[in-house]
């Protein structure tokens, strides 16, 4: 076991390292997540996150993939297109973390509705450690230094505001989230 997590420290393994690490933290964190709310009768919390887990990596892989074959078709590269390179992976990280925000935002807020106030203080927390859990999924495939400050204060943001104004969440991700 030692000998594997050496081999996925190397620097030539960094980006495997990055979806390993998330997709560990992913399942912890929704281990924890159910852990925390199955004695609150929220179950129906933890078994949307879930699912949502799973569609976002989904989402997010296929269209990292896109983007990635967008950029070689273009000849788009950080060395030659700078500008170009960044502000594409930027802009689609960024729609990715904030449809999480929405989508756990409006999660919680259905939960929280009708609960009692102490209910409602456990869940937002858990909405937030959701948003960080998908900021990892985020980061393990635009794994950037500016990209991941940018998505990090943009989960957390969007999440708050979301969570307050939860029209604005169903109004800009509505129309994916009735496929869901």
């Amino acid at each position: 076991m030692g000998e594997l997590i050496g081999w996925l420290m190397r620097d030539e393994q960094k980006d495997l390292y990055g979806v390993v690490f998330a997709f560990a933290l992913n399942v912890v964190c929704l281990l924890l997540i159910a852990l925390l709310l199955w004695p609150l009768d929220r179950r129906a919390v933890t078994f949307s996150l879930a699912k949502g887990y799973v569609l976002f990596w989904v989402i997010v892989s296929v269209t990292a993939l896109a983007l990635f074959s967008v950029h070689k078709i273009f000849r788009v590269d950080l060395y030659t297109h700078a500008d170009a390179h960044l502000l594409s992976n930027l802009a689609v990280g960024a729609l990715m973390q904030a449809g999480w925000s929405a989508f756990a935002a409006l999660v919680v807020h259905g939960s929280a509705a009708a609960a009692p106030v102490w209910v409602a203080l456990i869940l937002y927390p858990v909405g937030i450690l959701s948003c960080f859990v998908a900021f990892n999924i985020v980061s393990a495939f635009y794994a950037g230094q500016i990209y991941r400050m940018i998505n990090l204060l943009l989960a957390v943001v969007s999440f708050i505001v979301f969570s307050v104004w939860p029209t604005l969440a169903r109004l800009t991700y509505g129309r994916f989230f009735d496929l869901f």
